[in-house]
């Protein structure tokens, strides 16, 4: 028996991520709705929903080896509060990031499992509303931390459990990208404090989230420095550098910019320990670039092909975990606390920003919506 889910937020990542997500997990999941306040691109997902199964007709798809359950085209609807009364037992949310709280708490407070997209949410408060609701409710609550699932993330994974590195010093974090303003036309909200922040929050918060989950420990103090140098027409940053001071000893170093001329260039993780030093890069963290520890030089991994976006291809095995996670009760491998800890550390590097100083962790309640006042 499959699961029922609904897909809310038909935008870029909705359409080609999460619907190619539902599509490779059809086996387990029952796709019984779209749903954007736009019709049309509610309509355009459940036709890339259709296609990417192998409908042929407008009702459903004949069994087969790798479908074994008739798939049928999901429902299109523009209200999600429809949805909030029906059997489904789950939903993901990949619309604005300023509305991921408010639609998590609906659905949450309706009954349903919750995978919501990064950020989680853009203020303390509202995460720790989200992640507490979910436990009283005795629901599993997701984050959309897709790049965890990357092959050499989970070799780099392995390593640092074994405890291959030796102690581990530090770890960097760089996303050199480009953002013109193609790009911030295509969508008003973004580079909003209220709907969105800067680049730090939006292309860098996956490489945050690899960053300190390979440091471990809990954060000690921020110290950062923001810039918008490029992006006159947007609210929020458009540069970031932060060090990032843990409890266990380590320090991340975050460099993040959407200035580089004249397209991305490179998005790479490194991380650096007594007996170990590895970096990998490529499209979306996908493809190691440097693998070192005592009598190993090399790893097959080097020569990954890149993916054909930034997303990567992580989302199908994060659908399958989280459902897996439903099933057999148990916690997602990325959950709601998981999701927060990046957002935090991207709050904090705002309020170091803001304050012009030091940020000492926890930071008590921040929203973006504070580097307005």
């Amino acid at each position: 028996m499959r699961l029922r889910a609904a897909l809310i937020g038909c935008g870029r990542i909705g359409t080609k991520k999460h619907i190619e997500a539902f599509a490779g997990n059809a086996d387990k999941i029952e796709l019984v709705a779209v749903c954007d306040i736009v019709k049309e691109k509610a309509e355009k997902a459940a036709e890339e929903y259709k296609k990417r199964c192998g409908l042929h007709e407008n009702e459903y798809v004949q069994p087969t080896t790798h479908n074994p359950q008739r798939t049928y085209k999901p429902q299109v609807i523009t209200d999600y509060s429809e949805l909030l009364d029906k059997d489904i037992d789950f939903v993901t949310i990949a619309t604005e990031s300023g509305n991921h709280y408010r639609i998590t708490v609906d659905f949450l407070s309706a009954g349903k499992h919750v995978l919501v997209e990064k950020p989680m949410a853009l203020s303390t408060k509202h995460m720790d509303e989200m992640i507490s609701l979910a436990s009283e409710k005795r629901l599993k609550l997701g984050v959309c931390f897709q790049n965890r699932f990357n092959p050499p993330i989970q070799e780099l994974r392995k390593k640092i459990e074994s405890g291959a590195f030796g102690i581990i010093f530090n770890a960097t974090a760089r996303i050199l990208w480009n953002r013109n303003r193609a790009y911030y036309e295509q969508a008003s909200w973004r580079g909003t404090w209220k709907m969105d922040g800067g680049t730090l929050m939006n292309q860098c918060s996956h490489n945050i989230d690899l960053l300190q989950w390979m440091l471990g420990g809990n954060v000690k103090r921020i110290y950062a420095v923001t810039r918008n140098y490029n992006h006159d027409y947007i609210e929020a940053e458009d540069f970031g550098v932060a060090i990032v001071e843990f409890d266990n000893g380590t320090v991340g170093i975050i460099e993040g910019t959407a200035n580089v001329y004249p397209r991305n260039l490179e998005e790479t993780l490194s991380v650096f320990g007594e007996t170990g030093t590895v970096v990998i890069g490529g499209l979306a963290v996908n493809r190691i670039q440097t693998w070192r520890f005592p009598n190993e030089e090399e790893h097959p991994f080097m020569r990954l092909p890149d993916p054909e976006t930034v997303y990567g291809n992580g989302h199908v095995p994060l659908f399958e975990d989280f459902v897996e996670a439903i099933v057999e009760d148990r916690k997602p491998y990325v959950s709601g606390e998981d999701g927060k800890k990046a957002v935090e550390i991207i709050l904090g590097i705002y309020k170091s920003a803001k304050e012009g100083k030091p940020v000492e962790f926890p930071i008590g309640e921040f929203s973006t919506e504070d580097m307005k006042r």
